[in-house]
């Protein structure tokens, strides 16, 4: 077995001259990091870290890493959240005061919002359990050091001076102090936005957020909990949010005016109604409340939080964590996929196909050293794995300096005294990158590329292992052939994404010819054209044309990764990027949005807004479909909503002006929006849709609202004069109301049968019954007593069917001119 040398990048020996070294450079370390104190005295580093009674004696009082969950509110939160909100607070002061002047059918409109209220907190709780559960399933579980064992914990279980491992790809998840170091590089950037990695040695300070890139270690925890760097300023920000959406705020905005239209309106219509019902109070309140309840659009923030709730319920049948509900919005809006082609075309292990010598190697020599190389990375990457399964070490081989692999580099090394006084340094790595371009070698090396196998070469370094051009003038000496499973589901999904107008880039570090010839198996359109990202321009114009010609780029480095992805959003386009690797990170950051596989790396979970907890590439156009559901939905029952707001505004404002009564009890608009926009809404917000999200949610939806509301207002209004002047008589209010409501009834159920376009046989039963249940009510004659809707004689009803007609008929044209007009 390959014996790994004890070196000073090792770490201090256990009670040796080495803690004061460290302790030197803590002390250093504090002055130069004025961002990011360390408590005095610095702590010695204990490599069997903490006993049991040192981590009781911390939990007791209060030392532990009590971060913030990310995924989801607590039950308060949404109670709070449901319950005391603007338009609740007005409709339940309108609710009790009708309690006091009218019959209780005239109050039914406060049943509804407490059902309203009570679904909206029964799905979001449901959907808080989805995400609490798959977010444990999804957690990192660092590795940490107590009574001389290593054992995987809980993030939450961390106590101050835990000594935690590193290894590529972990997350720092509290900030501390380095204690041992092999290679290890830790990328900062998500904090301080440094680029480049830093190479960390025993006592430098590493702060939570950061992540590991290369190599190995360990450090003491010295900040935990909200104290942690990134706790700091990311305790808010992780927060479950339900705001920072398009959506959300377009929805915000639409209530703001909505609460500004209706103060003014709302003040002259109490004022009116008090003068023409003079000799009647509280018949003047009754109509007055009937007036100001269907201007707020209650139901349209609760459909919004049920079809998210609902979303995050489906999505977690999958497997699928989302620990940002705006990434469902997102998703829908989506245009670019970037897909990292290992771990997510590719499954992520490997087999070695053949191990080809050159320049007349010793075969068994090559897989002795191959075998070295593999047990001197205590941490091996995919590749490496494959290379150990096939080479196991036999070699009594003491390895004394390793370089671990990055992505950024592409290779990998180990020096090694070989027992017969020879010495060498071995590279293991991406032939393009390790041999002068020319280099016979390549020609044989495109070959095996093209039938999308992946090749490295092990190669012999004529420079120590430290000098940074190692890797100049390699002498090659094998070539190992790897083979990639490709997943059985993938080109199933790069075909959904083609069908969706989704266009597909695949982005990865890997060899292009190899990396176009695995996209090329898998059908992508563009994959014959792949793109070396050595040749890609630095200019970001120029970056995003080659981007929008071509689909598959191999050779990307990870800083390239994250300009890919600036580039195509300077283009305008939504860009998701998939990924599972270490390499991914900063790219998945910077996308719109960022989904990880739930066996990538912590760090890529940590900053992905969905993890697919399964690893199936196939969720996926689930999740887009999802998405695609909530938002295309959304956006249609939005202006079933704001179609009333902007009749009852407009209805009050000619009721205002024209003084007379207002024509409506609130158990008429109850009835009427129950029909025409509650139930249907319900069903039409959960039900499937396809179509890609389009921005400019307002405008899309005001588009419609605006001249389908007034339109309604018109008809309504116009039926009701016509009525006042027909009918006379004790009974007259009744029957002029009941013929108003018919004209609405029929106006809104146009808006209704446009709305629920395209038609299923569903949804033409849903506008069916709405209709035929508006049919029983007039035909029953205690439902005609409960709602007060008689028609009396044919001519005046007849009037209002004929006048609906004509405004349907009206609506249909306005609809499609303004399609044609104001196209979104």
């Amino acid at each position: 077995m390959t014996e790994r040398a004890q070196s000073a990048s090792d770490g201090p020996e256990p009670g040796g001259g080495g803690a004061a070294a460290a302790g030197t450079a803590i002390d250093a370390g504090a002055e130069l990091d004025p961002v990011h104190p360390v408590r005095p005295p610095a702590p010695r580093f204990k490599p069997a870290g903490l006993t049991t009674a040192e981590v009781a004696e911390r939990v007791a009082r209060g030392a532990v890493n009590d971060v913030p969950v990310r995924s989801s509110r607590s039950t308060a939160d949404i109670v709070r959240a449901n319950v005391f909100t603007r338009f609740n607070a007005i409709i339940g002061v309108l609710w009790v005061v009708m309690f006091f002047v009218a019959p209780i059918q005239d109050s039914l409109f406060g049943f509804v919002i407490i059902a309203n209220t009570g679904i909206g907190i029964i799905q979001e709780m449901r959907a808080k359990k989805t995400l609490d559960s798959l977010a444990v399933i999804g957690e990192a579980k660092p590795s940490v050091r107590r009574d001389g064992r290593t054992a995987e914990i809980s993030t939450s279980e961390i106590v101050l001076d835990d000594v935690i491992e590193l290894g590529p790809g972990d997350k720092v998840v509290v900030d501390g102090l380095v204690g041992e170091a092999d290679g290890l590089e830790i990328d900062e950037s998500l904090l301080t936005g440094e680029a480049d990695p830093v190479l960390k040695k025993p006592g430098d300070p590493v702060m939570s957020g950061s992540f590991v890139v290369a190599g190995g270690g360990a450090f003491t925890a010295t900040k935990v909990g909200r104290e942690a760097y990134a706790a700091q300023l990311a305790e808010e920000a992780s927060r479950f949010t339900l705001v920072h959406s398009e959506l959300r705020s377009g929805i915000s905005t639409i209530l703001k005016y909505v609460t500004w239209m209706m103060v003014p309106t709302s003040i002259g219509l109490i004022i009116s109604q008090l003068i023409v019902k003079d000799n009647n109070l509280k018949d003047a309140i009754a109509r007055t409340v009937g007036g100001i309840v269907p201007m707020i659009p209650e139901g349209l923030v609760l459909l919004t939080s049920v079809a998210f709730a609902i979303g995050v319920i489906r999505l977690g049948r999958k497997q699928c964590l989302v620990q940002e509900l705006p990434a469902i919005e997102g998703l829908a809006r989506v245009d670019v996929v970037c897909l990292d082609k290992t771990g997510t075309l590719t499954e992520g292990g490997m087999d070695v196909t053949e191990c080809r010598p050159l320049g007349g190697a010793d075969a068994a020599y090559v897989k002795k050293v191959l075998g070295a190389l593999g047990e001197s990375d205590p941490r091996p990457n995919a590749s490496l794995q494959a290379i150990i399964d096939a080479y196991p070490d036999s070699a009594e081989w003491r390895c004394t300096e390793s370089l671990p692999f990055s992505s950024a580099r592409k290779y990998s090394g180990a020096s090694f005294s070989e027992g017969d006084g020879e010495n060498n340094t071995w590279l293991l790595g991406a032939p393009d990158v390790l041999l002068p371009a020319g280099d016979p070698a390549l020609e044989e090396i495109n070959d095996l590329n093209e039938q999308g196998l992946r090749v490295l070469l092990l190669g012999r370094a004529t420079r120590e292992l430290d000098d940074p051009a190692v890797a100049t003038g390699v002498r090659p000496t094998a070539l190992v052939v790897l083979e990639q499973r490709l997943r059985p589901d993938a080109a199933d999904t790069l075909r959904y994404f083609e069908d969706q107008d989704v266009k597909a880039k695949v982005i990865s570090g890997d060899n292009a010819v190899s990396v176009g010839a695995v996209a090329g198996k898998l059908g992508l359109p563009g994959a014959e054209n792949t793109v070396d990202a050595r040749t890609l321009p630095t200019d970001q114009e120029e970056m995003a044309g080659v981007l929008d010609e071509n689909a598959v780029f191999g050779r990307v480095t990870p800083q390239q990764k994250r300009d890919m992805v600036a580039a195509l959003q300077s283009r305008g386009h939504t860009v998701a990027m998939t990924g599972d690797g270490v390499n991914d990170v900063l790219a998945l950051k910077d996308a719109d949005i960022g989904v990880s596989m739930g066996s990538g790396s912590e760090a890529t979970r940590a900053v992905a807004q969905i993890v697919l907890l399964n690893n199936s590439f196939s969720t996926l156009p689930s999740v887009v479909a999802e998405g695609r559901r909530v938002i295309g939905n959304i956006t249609r029952v939005a202006t079933l909503f704001l179609t009333k707001t902007v009749y009852s505004v407009l209805l009050a404002v000619l009721v205002v002006c024209s003084q007379v009564e207002y024509p409506f009890l609130p158990r008429h608009l109850t009835l009427l929006s129950t029909l025409t926009i509650g139930v249907p809404a319900f069903f039409l917000a959960l039900a499937p849709n396809k179509e890609r999200a389009k921005p400019h949610f307002v405008k899309r939806v005001m588009r419609y609202a605006i001249p389908g509301g007034v339109i309604a207002a018109v008809a309504c209004f116009v039926t009701y004069v016509l009525a006042r002047h027909y009918y006379s008589g004790p009974d007259a209010l009744k029957a002029e109301t009941s013929a108003a409501t018919l004209a609405l009834f029929l106006t809104s159920m146009w808006v209704l049968a446009i709305i629920a376009r395209p038609y299923t046989w569903w949804r033409v039963g849903l506008v069916g019954a709405m209709g035929g249940a508006f049919l029983i009510v007039l035909v029953t004659p205690w439902l005609q007593e409960f709602f007060q809707l008689k028609l009396e004689g044919a001519v005046m009803p007849w009037a209002a069917v004929g006048i609906a007609a004509a405004a349907a008929a009206l609506i249909e044209f306005t609809f499609r001119w303004v399609d044609r007009r104001f196209p979104a």
